[in-house]
């Protein structure tokens, strides 16, 4: 059946409800702006009125049978798979889901430790016993790669009893596992197969993208339009390939963490998101390979930058790589990558994505062009000049997958204390910590702290890194189990 991927059927609905000016004694308490000025004034009249509440005409989220149903559809098209699912609460509430679809408490999900704080936050809510799998490392780069098949099937085969395999595709970075080869060998024991794709919205839309999990036959993948795909924040999208898990299944647990108020403007911007990615896409990407490989081209003329890709394709852990995803190794100027970092946001008035112990990473997306990314190479130029030959003490940046003591679940709401940081080697941990961006975390709750940790921790602090999830806001004191 061809589908006409240029109908917007949810905005459609919203345009049309605002064309009739209707008198709003309804939720939310704004009515279309009024009661919000300064506001509106800022933002516009238009995003206002139509940031409504669900009423018939234009559907509603948790039962969808109209035209939230049919963007839905349209939008499962897009992306080769049975069902799709729109979520305002980002992919982090897609791959709470998906973990929550496949596993209940006690059972076994076999997943790389370099995964989101929503894939631990999932094994807590599910009650699963996560089997990690230690990520391949690039020492030279100071980062976590992808999984490799030898491994996975190593722990395939030692746990054919395991619900699920979840996997990263993309990795923050860029690097993508052998996807297609792993799904094969979890079905052959008929485990389901779950990817976090928050990085991975552009991959259906171009064939020199590494391929788009669904394709390859997952069962589920969450997948963050807002991310490269040029909907708004917070909105996402989650995939289902009807078979190991019920469609049914999955619209239920959904509906136990998902608002009954979904912004309408979230949704509406998923539906005009996937028409220009499924109608234009292959064109806007194009251009996008062909800028961002010019980019990365200048960027390893600069003394001092090393901006990886294509090449690390083969090396342990990447099976394919995502080149919109601009990397660039900075300690050939001496520098960690949260100074440079700093440096581009303070003195430059560029934001990158994040900045960690060796690299910055950039994001390129249906919104840059060549005249954003010459503004990075440019300010990336002036800093070699300014900065090569500084001396930074650059610390340890592997770590080995902490030692899992008590599941998640069972720690997050066991019994515990707080004491002094510096005192918590070998205590077992009773909360997560870690850098935001990229919310991977250090230690999660159940795992046993050790010195190597608290010295990492210890380490981010004074880069000033963004340190999250823990209860001190300050990360001096830690939770740990026991009375």
């Amino acid at each position: 059946m061809i589908v006409n991927q240029n109908r917007t059927p949810l905005f459609d609905a919203l345009k049309e409800y605002n064309k009739k000016n209707i008198v709003p004694f309804d939720v939310p308490g704004h009515k279309h702006g009024v009661g919000i000025p300064e506001l509106t004034e800022f933002i516009g009249s238009k995003a206002l009125e139509i940031d409504v509440n669900s009423m018939k005409c234009l559907d509603n989220i948790s039962n969808p049978i109209g035209v939230i149903k049919e963007s839905e559809e349209l939008m499962a098209g897009a992306y080769s798979s049975d069902y799709a699912f729109f979520l305002v609460n980002g992919t982090s509430s897609g791959v709470q889901a998906m973990i929550m679809s496949a596993c209940s408490t006690g059972d076994k999900i076999i997943m790389p430790r370099n995964a989101h704080k929503s894939a631990i936050n999932g094994l807590i809510l599910s009650g699963a016993v996560p089997v990690y799998v230690q990520p391949e490392i690039n020492d030279r780069l100071g980062i976590a790669m992808g999984v490799s098949v030898e491994n996975m099937k190593k722990a395939i085969a030692e746990n054919t009893d395991a619900k699920a395999v979840f996997l990263i595709n993309p990795t923050y970075y860029g690097a993508v596992s052998n996807i297609k080869e792993i799904i094969k060998l979890a079905h052959r024991y008929g485990i389901t197969v779950l990817v976090d794709e928050a990085h991975g919205a552009h991959f259906s839309f171009h064939n020199e993208f590494p391929q788009e999990a669904m394709e390859l036959g997952a069962d589920m993948a969450a997948v963050s339009l807002h991310k490269t795909g040029g909907s708004l924040t917070q909105s996402s999208v989650l995939l289902l390939n009807e078979g190991l898990i019920d469609r049914n299944t999955v619209k239920t647990v959904l509906n136990l963490t998902q608002t009954t108020s979904a912004s309408y403007l979230l949704m509406g911007s998923l539906d005009i998101a996937r028409k220009m990615l499924a109608t234009k896409g292959y064109k806007m990407f194009s251009k996008i390979l062909d800028t961002t490989r010019e980019a990365r081209c200048e960027i390893n003329k600069i003394n001092g930058l090393y901006a990886f890709g294509k090449e690390l394709v083969g090396n342990p852990g990447v099976f394919d790589f995502d080149e919109t995803k601009l990397g660039v190794n900075v300690t050939g100027l001496g520098i960690t990558g949260f100074k440079a970092y700093d440096i581009l946001r303070d003195e430059y008035h560029i934001q990158v994505e994040l900045g960690d112990v060796y690299n910055i990473l950039a994001i390129v997306s249906v919104g840059d062009s060549e005249k954003s990314l010459s503004v990075l190479i440019d300010a990336l130029k002036d800093i070699s000049l300014k900065y090569r030959g500084s001396k930074m003490n650059f610390g340890n940046v592997t770590l080995e997958n902490p030692e899992i003591i008590v599941s998640p679940r069972n720690a997050f709401y066991a019994r515990k204390r707080i004491i002094d940081l510096d005192e918590s080697v070998g205590e077992i941990s009773g909360e997560s910590i870690m850098a935001y961006p990229p919310g991977i975390p250090i230690v999660t709750p159940g795992e046993k702290i050790s010195k190597e940790i608290i010295n990492y921790i210890k380490f981010l602090k004074s880069q000033h890194s963004m340190l999250t999830d823990t209860e001190d806001p300050y990360v001096e004191h830690i939770k740990v189990l026991g009375v």
